[in-house]
């Protein structure tokens, strides 16, 4: 029988606001055996990340108070003094953070930040630490890794930055993993890669999990036992297994009925709404419309193109030596042609690296393309002034991947909200106010939380914020740049039932950037798949997901996890090598490429022997 690694009980967490202790977290009691993982799962901001920063003692001591016990291979961590506890984080228990930007430090390479808990933790030398760095940073499947380790922070993606996060906590094989939100970021392949890697250090070590999250697929991908929890209190906790086949509690049954399923699309034409959940009761919101209603497609026969992208490229120079003069170039974006209409929905899907969010922001000219055309209502915005493009601007906003970091951390949320309004000179600061409130309580954020700061949010309320934001400015054209992918189920789906609200009252485009290909299916029109910076498959969601032709779009889609404990164990393992990378010489020539339509609208680039899937990505 394994013996019980982490108790705990009655574990009750306040926090200290307006003079009164406020108890966010009620008396909940688990325990966690050697090798085992446990699930908690719940809405965002019941409770979860909190209760996980309290068995690592990283609450803030002035403001917070513990009650109950929390024991760790029979010590108790509420006793611990500080050098004892330093000892314990990062070596016995380690903690991957929802959050990677805010994690790591912007100012130090990735190298020296993982060196540092290895030489901290395992006492190697500096050598030592850095050569494990990359082997670490290797085993998470960064690609070029011995390059990237000397790069600081800010130039990886979201994606590459959890799996630093998550090479940084496996670094000294804990005993135990906290893992808060930790594949939220990454693209299906690298998520079930990780989750992988995160099984088989399970056998090696027996290591035990601790798994916060709010997909339900990985859940039934990884989880032995699952907590079900809802402001603050467990509602329903067992077997993984007879949860999600006989769920009792009505939050429960809500939740798993919510999770959005690959292939529950086939049959449709039009976007689908998610079935909702009550955030106060956990109980179904009961649907204006029936569940299986489809949003109406445009009542235009032709809706008018928005946005037209053309032969879009941009790299980035790698300088090197004394006078900075290129050693290579990142082709980030390469060749990049499509077009959005009126009132459609085009999903941009693919690895994380492989160019989606760089395509995104050059389309909105934060990073200037180096050549192509972008062309807003048939004018090629690449063309005009920073000046003119200003006024133009108010047309395409973007939904940034990070909200914490796209949110001033010292403006109060509701005068972020209705900055946008007051700069264009939409409206005036009093009607900017009244419209901030109402846009906050359309995405799910109370009004009356106008006048605090994005620290005092959850990271999926920061992402709300950050939407309701976008709205402000009316805009025709959206880029959602992984703008559901940090929000619990029951969030996901208002949020993208109101995009698809918006988009049928107000004829929006959405270029709909994600790696969560069963929202991509629920949602889309048409879909894009990228690979190292080109598109590789592109048609009608029903073509990407009924049909898929490119071995590329087949590996995504194979890496989809089914939210069903059932069939765990009966996907084949993903074949880990090494992520091709994108770094090219100065004076590298791209090879043309050939897309042939198989079917009405549906393209697919010619391949050859490289995509063999035994040598491939």
């Amino acid at each position: 029988m394994q013996e019980t690694l982490l108790s705990v009980k009655d574990l009750k967490i306040s926090f200290s606001t307006g003079g009164h202790w406020a108890p966010v977290v009620h008396g909940i009691s688990f325990e966690i055996k050697a090798g085992e993982t446990l699930a908690i799962v719940g809405e965002s901001g019941s409770g979860k990340s909190v209760t996980a920063l309290s068995l690592m003692r990283l609450l803030p001591p002035l403001n917070s108070r513990i009650e109950g016990t929390i024991r760790f291979n029979d010590t108790s961590l509420t006793q611990m003094n500080d050098s004892a506890i330093r000892h314990i984080r990062g070596n016995e228990i380690a903690m991957i953070f929802q959050e990677p930007m805010t994690s790591l430090n912007p100012s130090l390479t990735i190298s020296f930040q993982l060196a540092e808990v290895l030489m901290t933790h395992r006492g190697m030398s500096r050598e030592q630490a850095e050569a494990e760095a990359v082997h670490l940073m290797e085993r998470v499947r960064i690609p070029s890794a011995a390059t990237r380790a000397k790069d600081y922070p800010h130039r990886l993606s979201g994606g590459m930055r959890q799996r630093v996060m998550i090479a940084m906590a496996l670094a000294c094989k804990p005993k135990l993993l906290i893992a808060d939100e930790p594949t939220t970021a990454l693209d299906v392949t690298i998520q079930a890669q990780i989750l992988d890697l995160i099984k088989d250090l399970q056998k090696e070590e027996g290591m035990a999990v601790l798994f916060i999250t709010h997909d339900m697929g990985v859940v039934a991908e990884i989880a032995d036992r699952t907590i079900v929890m809802l402001h603050g209190n467990i509602v329903e906790s067992g077997n993984t297994e007879v949860i999600f086949a006989q769920p009792e509690h009505p939050y429960t049954r809500a939740l798993l009925s919510a999770v959005p399923k690959l292939g529950s699309m086939k049959g449709e034409n039009a976007p689908l709404k998610f079935p909702e959940i009550d955030r106060t009761t956990g109980l179904p919101v009961e649907q204006p419309v029936s569940e299986s209603e489809a949003i109406t497609e445009s009542k235009a026969a032709q809706p008018p193109t928005v946005l037209e992208v053309r032969n879009l490229r941009k790299y980035f120079d790698l300088p090197n030596g004394l006078f900075r003069k290129p050693a290579g170039r990142v082709h980030a974006v390469e060749n990049v042609s499509f077009s959005i209409a009126a009132g459609e929905t085009l999903s941009l899907v693919g690895e994380s690296g492989c160019g989606k969010s760089t395509t995104g922001r050059a389309i909105i000219r934060l990073t200037e393309p180096t050549s192509g055309e972008v062309l807003l209502n048939g004018r090629n915005i690449l063309n005009i002034s920073q000046a003119e493009f200003r006024d133009t601007r108010r047309q395409i906003q973007l939904i940034f991947q990070d909200p914490f970091a796209s949110l001033n951390p010292r403006m109060k949320i509701g005068e972020a909200v209705a900055e946008p309004m007051i700069v264009h000179g939409i409206a005036g600061a009093a009607q900017a106010r009244q419209k901030a409130r109402e846009l906050l309580e359309q995405v799910g954020i109370n009004p009356a939380t106008y006048d605090r700061y994005p620290h005092e949010f959850s990271g999926g309320q920061r992402q709300r914020i950050c939407i309701a934001r976008t709205l402000a400015l009316d805009p025709q054209l959206i880029i959602a740049d992984e703008a559901v992918s940090a929000l619990d189920v029951s969030i996901k789906a208002q949020v993208v039932n109101l995009m698809l609200e918006l988009q049928e009252k107000l004829g929006l485009a959405f270029l709909f950037i994600s790696h969560d290909m069963a929202v991509v299916e629920r949602i889309s029109h048409r879909v894009a798949v990228m690979y190292l910076g080109e598109i590789v498959e592109i048609g009608s969601r029903a073509d990407i997901f009924g049909n898929p032709q490119h071995p590329y779009t087949k590996r995504l889609l194979s890496a989809v996890p089914v939210p069903d404990p059932a069939t765990r164990g009966t996907k084949a393992k993903l074949h880990v090598g090494e992520l091709k990378s994108p770094v090219r010489p100065v004076d590298y020539q791209p090879p043309v490429r050939i897309m042939q339509e198989v079917s009405s609208g549906h393209f697919v680039q010619q391949w050859g022997d490289e995509w063999d899937l035994r040598k491939a990505i």
